[in-house]
C-alpha cells in the first residue's frame, strides 16, 4: 500500500516535492506535513488581510488567493494559487494547500494536505487527513481523527491491518473521490481514487477505487462506480 496508490504531488506543490515520497504508506505523509512547513523559506510579507482576517505564525499566501471577510489563519501553513478561502474558516497549523480548491465557510483544518482543486465547501472539519486532486467533501462531512479509547490507530484493510503508530489520523482521500453530505469518516479511513461515500455514511476502512459505500440498507454496501 502505496501514496501513489491514492494521489500524486501536483506541481504546484513541486516546493514540497522531497518530503512527500510516493514510495512510502500514504500515512507517512501525515508525519513530513510539519517538517516540511518547517523547512521551507517563509517570506515575512503577506498580501493585505482584510480586517476580519487573523494571521500569525509563518503563513504563505498566494497574492491570488481568494479571503473572506472573516477568517483565522495560524501557520504554519502555506496556500497556492487560486484558492478561495470562505468566511469564518478557521486553518489552525501544519497546513499545506494546492491551488484552485476552496476552504469553506466555518470548516476547520488542521495539520492536512490538500492538492489541486479539492473542495470543502461547508462545515467540515479536516484533521490529520490528506485529500487528492480533486477530492469533493459535501456539507458537514467530517474526518474523525481520534478513537474513542485514544489507542494507535490500525489501518484495517480487506488483506491486511497495518499499524499506523499515529494516536490521530483521519482519512487518506484518493484523487477525485467523494464524500457526501454529513458523512463521518472515521479514524484511518482510506478512500481510494474515484471512490464515492454516500450522505449520511459512517464509513471506516479501505475502500477500493471506483467503488461507491453506503449503509443505507436498501441499496448493496458496495458497488462498483463505473
Amino acid at each position: 500500500m502505496k501514496a501513489s496508490d491514492y494521489f500524486a504531488l501536483p506541481p504546484s506543490l513541486a516546493a514540497f516535492a522531497t518530503a512527500f515520497s510516493p514510495s512510502v504508506a500514504p500515512w507517512e505523509w501525515l508525519k513530513r506535513i510539519g517538517p516540511a512547513l518547517a523547512a521551507h523559506p517563509f517570506d515575512t510579507a503577506l498580501p493585505k488581510l482584510p480586517p476580519g482576517v487573523h494571521a500569525e505564525g509563518f503563513v504563505y499566501l498566494h497574492p491570488t488567493v481568494k479571503l473572506p471577510h472573516t477568517a483565522t489563519l495560524i501557520g504554519p501553513l502555506w496556500i497556492g494559487a487560486g484558492t478561495e478561502i470562505r468566511p469564518g474558516a478557521y486553518i489552525r497549523g501544519n497546513v499545506i494547500v494546492g491551488e484552485n480548491c476552496v476552504l469553506g465557510n466555518a470548516c476547520e483544518f488542521k495539520n492536512c494536505l490538500l492538492m489541486d482543486r479539492v473542495q470543502v465547501p461547508h462545515f467540515s472539519y479536516v484533521g490529520d487527513s490528506i485529500l487528492g486532486n480533486g477530492a469533493h467533501f459535501g456539507a458537514g462531512v467530517i474526518c474523525s481523527n481520534l478513537r474513542l479509547d485514544q489507542q494507535p490507530i490500525i489501518v484495517r484493510g480487506p488483506d491486511a491491518n497495518y499499524e499506523t503508530g499515529l494516536r490521530k489520523f483521519g482519512s487518506i482521500v484518493g484523487d477525485a473521490a467523494e464524500v457526501g453530505c454529513n458523512c463521518v469518516l472515521q479514524p484511518g479511513t482510506l478512500l481510494g481514487p474515484r471512490a464515492l461515500v454516500m450522505p449520511l455514511t459512517a464509513f471506516g476502512g479501505v475502500l477500493a477505487p471506483a467503488t461507491i459505500a453506503t449503509d443505507r440498507p436498501n441499496l448493496k454496501t458496495l458497488a462498483r462506480r463505473d
